[in-house]
């Protein structure tokens, strides 16, 4: 890449900045509040941090977005790193994987592949949380972490 960051200007302004790592995105969403109201991963805009939780997010909207609510036209490729695979093995406490594993097939269609069970896992268990940002730097590689530590 010749850049780390993007910048996207996106409709109804609003402004995306990824950062792009090694193996993970950063991601910094700008936006005034939509007419109407709206809900999503990043929470539902109400001002109240209490239920933008990854669980209260789940239980409102479920565990992906639907296809007609989908701010692009198609769904990018889920992949599942073996990064993530130890993160999810050592780091997720047991209890919580069982119960995210549950939630995630009930959540998703019939028809969900293990790697899209296995990221709405990885969500459950890591989404919403910075211990997830130090476990994904443990995994960075060291020009990301020296590119991280200098900026």
């Amino acid at each position: 890449w010749t850049t780390r960051a993007v910048h996207l200007e996106l409709p109804m302004g609003i402004h995306m900045t990824v950062f792009r790592w090694g193996n993970y995105l950063d991601m910094k969403i700008t936006m005034k509040a939509l007419e109407g109201g709206q809900d999503g991963s990043c929470g539902n805009f109400n001002g109240d941090p209490v239920d933008d939780t990854t669980e209260a997010i789940f239980n409102r909207i479920g565990a992906r977005v639907e296809s007609s609510a989908m701010l692009f036209s198609s769904r990018a490729e889920i992949s599942f790193t073996t990064e993530e695979q130890e993160m999810l093995r050592t780091q997720c406490p047991a209890r919580t994987m069982v119960d995210a594993e549950l939630k995630c097939r009930q959540d998703l269609p019939q028809s969900a592949m293990v790697l899209q069970v296995n990221a709405c896992v990885f969500d459950v268990c890591f989404g919403m949380n910075e211990h997830a940002l130090r476990s994904a730097t443990t995994y960075a590689s060291a020009a990301d972490q020296a590119a991280a530590s200098s900026g």
